[in-house]
């Protein structure tokens, strides 16, 4: 019995020992766990990291944010203020403003610039606004709140809609309407906000575009591709608009032009042809007969070429017609004769010259209801 009981005793010393070891390691693992991380008071003498500055403190959530890391946060002066866009624009009449002043939800008001092109703010009444941009138009109104009613006041100044600075884009555009400036903008631009040219083949654009301006363009100097037509009338070569490297037709725009895109010529041939119809002009300013002729792939049964007529409208609405003899033309003994736009050329066919005039007013008739073709 004496030997059993001090064997058991050893076996509990053991125990004992083991279970205050596990204790000790548990113990030191918690604290360290909590330790704070080391200042630099706790760096070594000579300046040096000891072993306790390479510890890593663990990410600890907080109310703030979440644990895990997240993208870089981007750098408020990388983040454009509202309206940093406009802020060169100035305001005119028609614009519609939103005036916010900070902690004072009392006073802030949504206002149309009227047509003296002023504003009305509550206690300080009327305020000149047209004129200005949004930034001086807010310091004017601090200026004046802070006069008698706010101590120190912070407004702010957005341009909700923009009205005063209308530009029209009419013609053979995709959207043709009317847009408003809001910074600067060139005539290229212009003419991409209309959604570009026109790409129905029932109306495709012209070759060239006009920019009339009210009050003229002053000493706008002018470049190979554009022509002043009137004092506020400006032509320019679509063409060389777009495909040239020349920037000086592409001009800025300014508040109330019209840019006015103009729609190609047509041309018609009709009778004894393989081919009647109207025929676009793209790009030339005119053709003649013969050329017209070949657009409509010649003759076709029995034609009196000597009795062809060219038959032109006036922009009265008065009609003329111009005898045209085809076959001299084709043989080289007449001068070939130029079409302009909206002629119609008729080549009567021979088996019917007792009712040639009939047939003229028939052509004409019947001409806005023919086939375009484009060339």
């Amino acid at each position: 019995m004496r030997v059993l009981s001090s064997g058991l005793h050893r076996i509990l010393a053991v125990t004992l020992g083991f279970f205050l070891l596990g204790m000790t390691a548990k113990l030191r693992a918690q604290s360290q766990e909590t330790e704070p991380v080391p200042s630099e008071s706790s760096h070594s003498s000579d300046g040096r990291l000891g072993p306790q500055d390479l510890r890593v403190t663990p990410m600890v959530p907080t109310t703030e944010g979440p644990s895990t890391p997240g993208p870089l946060p981007v750098p408020e002066q990388q983040v454009p203020p509202a309206g940093k866009m406009t802020d060169n624009y100035v305001i005119g009449p028609e614009d519609v403003l939103d005036i916010d002043v900070f902690n004072v939800p009392e006073l802030a008001k949504s206002v149309r610039v009227s047509n003296d092109g002023t504003i009305s703010l509550p206690l300080i009444g009327k305020v000149d606004a047209a004129g200005l941009t949004s930034d001086q138009l807010r310091d004017e109104v601090e200026k004046k709140y802070g006069e008698t009613y706010l101590q120190d006041p912070h407004i702010s100044v957005f341009v909700k809609q923009f009205q005063a600075q209308p530009v029209s884009v009419i013609g053979a555009v995709e959207l043709p309407g009317l847009y408003y400036l809001t910074g600067p903008r060139t005539l290229i631009e212009m003419l991409s906000m209309a959604g570009g040219l026109a790409k129905r083949t029932s109306s495709p654009p012209g070759r060239t575009l006009y920019v009339t301006r009210k009050g003229g363009f002053g000493d706008l100097p002018m470049a190979e591709g554009m022509k002043l037509v009137a004092p506020d009338k400006l032509e320019i070569n679509i063409k060389r608009l777009l495909y040239s490297n020349d920037d000086s037709l592409n001009i800025r725009m300014q508040p109330l032009d019209t840019i006015s895109v103009a729609k190609a010529d047509v041309i018609y041939v009709v009778g004894a042809v393989r081919l009647p119809g109207g025929f676009i002009l793209e790009d030339r300013e005119n053709v003649t007969v013969t050329q017209a002729l070949a657009l409509a792939q010649g003759f076709l049964g029995s034609p009196a070429k000597s009795s062809a007529r060219i038959i032109r409208q006036s922009p009265d609405g008065s009609k003329t017609e111009i005898r045209v003899n085809l076959k001299k033309i084709l043989d080289g003994k007449a001068e070939d004769v130029e079409m302009a736009a909206n002629d119609i050329l008729f080549v009567p066919d021979s088996t019917s010259k007792t009712a040639m005039r009939r047939s003229v007013e028939a052509a004409i008739s019947t001409v806005t209801g023919v086939l375009v073709f484009r060339r």
